[in-house]
């Protein structure tokens, strides 16, 4: 039985335990770390971008009349919905953190 992180995850999106986030002796993150980091989120938003491709070739394709399971495109739409959702999220949580850096004092 799957669970809707493992839905999640079959997406395409990294998972973000996967990520080191060490830090430096000067207790600056690595340049390692947020390459990695980026590389991630750029992933995640490229993937973002197949699924809702595909969401939006199978909704016209669901209003013209050429599909044949209009399954296909709910899961498509629910699936880049979710995903989008999840993107916000990380994006939303990452403003955040570098807000409340920024914020400290040194």
């Amino acid at each position: 039985m799957s669970t809707p992180i493992d839905a999640i995850s079959a997406t395409g999106v990294s998972p973000m335990s996967a990520l080191s986030f060490e830090s430096g002796a000067d207790g600056t993150g690595s340049s390692a770390s947020a390459g990695a980091f980026a590389t991630s989120m750029s992933g995640a938003i490229e993937n973002l971008q197949q699924l809702q491709s595909t969401s939006n070739e199978l909704a016209v394709q669901a209003v013209t009349g050429d599909l044949q399971d209009i399954h296909q495109a709910m899961i498509a739409s629910a699936r880049a919905g979710v995903t989008l959702d999840l993107v916000v999220a990380i994006r939303d949580r990452s403003v955040s953190a570098f807000n409340e850096i920024m914020r400290m004092q040194a």
